[in-house]
């Protein structure tokens, strides 16, 4: 898996509440979700990022409520994927379990800045930023959590097993 974009950079402890505000939970619809993805970390940030692009945050990003509407506005908004110093342990389970890649480096997240380009190589565990031609490692998921992200989580994934096991 290879994801490229343009950085849009938050700072540590961005919670639940800040990707998607509660007052928009009286929906599960995706698209809904994502047009209010990041309203109250940044109100801008719909009209400023694009599919494709990357989210940076610092330390302990999706703190908050176990509610897995946060990830699902960030996939549903197009975000290729999240690098952070850490994750808040039920926001780094629900992102696999909808199949959106997130990567843990405290240097990258550290260094990157709001409008670099970078490139993510998941099976390497390597970020790129352009331009600078900077390199920062990341931590690489086991194979079967690839499959995981790559099947769209962990719905899709049983699905493909247990189709599998029928044939």
């Amino acid at each position: 898996m290879k994801f490229k974009g343009k950085v849009h950079k938050f700072g540590n402890d961005i919670n639940t509440d800040e990707i998607i505000p509660a007052r928009y939970l009286n929906t599960s619809d995706p698209k809904e979700l994502a047009a209010h993805c990041m309203e109250d970390a940044d109100p801008k940030f719909v009209n400023k990022a694009a599919a494709g692009d990357i989210i940076v945050g610092g330390e302990n990003f999706g703190c908050g409520s176990s509610r897995e509407h946060a990830p699902i506005a960030i996939k549903a908004f197009g975000i290729s994927c999240i690098i952070a110093k850490s994750f808040a342990r039920i926001f780094y389970r629900n992102a696999i379990n909808i199949g959106l890649p997130i990567f843990t480096s405290a240097e990258a997240a550290e260094e990157l800045k709001s409008g670099d380009k970078v490139e993510v190589d998941a099976a390497k565990g390597e970020i790129l930023r352009s331009g600078k031609k900077k390199h920062f490692k990341s931590e690489v998921f086991p194979k079967f959590l690839n499959k995981m992200i790559l099947s769209g989580g962990l719905m899709g994934y049983a699905k493909k097993r247990i189709k599998k096991l029928k044939n």
